[in-house]
């Protein structure tokens, strides 16, 4: 799992882009000075035909961020992405958009007025459309209309392919092609539900670059959906890890991975093992290491420590405390599966050079300047 520090601009349309962005985002509005929340999620509640799809959904999302809905499918992240779009409305809570309520008691905007823009999985670009007649279906006519799909063409790195049909363009063009035309009536919220998915690897890693790079040397407000744990890294300020249609935990992508509060999130957010610890007075002792935790002292219940395979260092010894049983090949590293004397199989990440052998023993420990996270029934303990 790699979480990313980033410029402004991370490609080189991005950077040709973000030349302009002093006067990019005044010009489009959206990336105001003031912090506070450009979307707004209170309590939101939604069943169908009484089951429920989301409850007591909150969340706030700052001008110019870039929240990741993240979950497994059926978790209720297209269903909090559409109660903002205004496709659906919610049975209880309030939305408010750039500080207007757009659904509450009694109030209940159209989706057309709430001006959010929205990219589908599917970009669904009418097929009889050129490029720039899609680009324009939004706009109202007028003498600024051709000017505006000018500037969302350059934007977007389409030029020279305006007069092209949908079936004539790759499939990263196609949604570049439906992210100017969600842009370009200049929405205040952008909605982007799983827009990679159907994406070859190799093209979703560059196209999922190129608009992440746009969103952000325009100061874009958006909400992205998706099931992929590494997109959601990469492309979330923060992250709202959702399961059964609430929100689990949400945090910076750091404190997601390094600091799971339930072992839901740990799971989903990466590979991670589980090791029996033990308590004795403020130490926290397992077979791989141990440490001081004074929250442990009242806790009673199953406690475990988390650990991910690049915290782990193993090496052979005949007197280690366990067994390589398994071994993968990563090119720059191997992963390998180790079967600890206590009866649990942790994974250890080391580097192609660290080459053992199925059936050696190892000595596996946690390694220097990494820590145990423990856990009591699940959930974690904060210290």
């Amino acid at each position: 799992m790699v979480i990313r520090e980033r410029l402004a601009a991370t490609s080189p349309q991005g950077q040709n882009h973000a030349a302009d962005s002093s006067s990019g985002a005044a010009h489009w509005g959206l990336a105001g000075g003031d912090d506070g929340p450009m979307v707004e999620c209170l309590g939101l509640v939604k069943r169908f035909n009484g089951v429920m799809a989301l409850q007591d959904f909150s969340v706030q999302v700052p001008k110019g961020r870039i929240l990741a809905l993240l979950g497994p499918s059926g978790c209720g992240k297209t269903t909090a992405l559409r109660l903002m779009a205004g496709f659906s409305n919610p049975d209880a809570g309030a939305i408010k958009v750039a500080s207007e309520t757009v659904y509450d008691q009694g109030v209940c905007t159209p989706p057309e007025k709430r001006r959010v823009g929205m990219v589908f999985q599917e970009g669904a670009l009418f097929p009889h459309l050129t490029v720039e007649q899609n680009i324009a279906y939004g706009l109202p006519k007028g003498e600024d209309r051709s000017q505006r799909v000018a500037e969302v063409v350059q934007l977007t790195g389409l030029e020279g392919l305006t007069q092209r049909m949908p079936y004539e363009l790759s499939g990263g063009q196609q949604q570049r092609v439906a992210l100017a035309r969600a842009l370009a009536p200049r929405p205040e919220l952008l909605l982007l539900d799983e827009p990679f998915s159907n994406l070859d690897p190799g093209l979703r890693e560059q196209v999922r670059r190129d608009v992440v790079a746009i969103l952000r040397s325009n100061g874009i407000t958006a909400v992205f959906v998706t099931h992929d744990q590494e997109e959601a890294m990469y492309v979330g300020d923060t992250i709202a890890v959702m399961n059964r249609g609430r929100i689990e935990q949400q945090g910076t992508p750091e404190e997601i991975f390094h600091r799971p509060r339930s072992k839901f999130v740990a799971e989903f957010i990466g590979m991670v093992d589980f090791v029996p610890g033990q308590r004795d007075g403020e130490t926290f002792s397992t077979s791989i290491g141990s440490t001081r935790w004074q929250s442990l002292i009242q806790r009673e219940g199953v406690l475990e420590a988390m650990v991910r395979p690049d915290c782990i260092d193993c090496y052979p010894s005949a007197e280690g405390n366990g067994v390589i049983v398994e071994r993968e090949f990563r090119g720059a590293f191997y992963l390998y599966w180790v079967a600890l004397d206590c009866g649990v199989t942790v994974r250890s990440l080391l580097s192609h050079t660290d080459e053992y052998e199925v059936g050696a023993r190892v000595s596996a420990q946690v390694r220097c300047g990494h820590s145990l996270r423990p856990f009591v029934d699940g959930v974690a303990i904060e210290d």
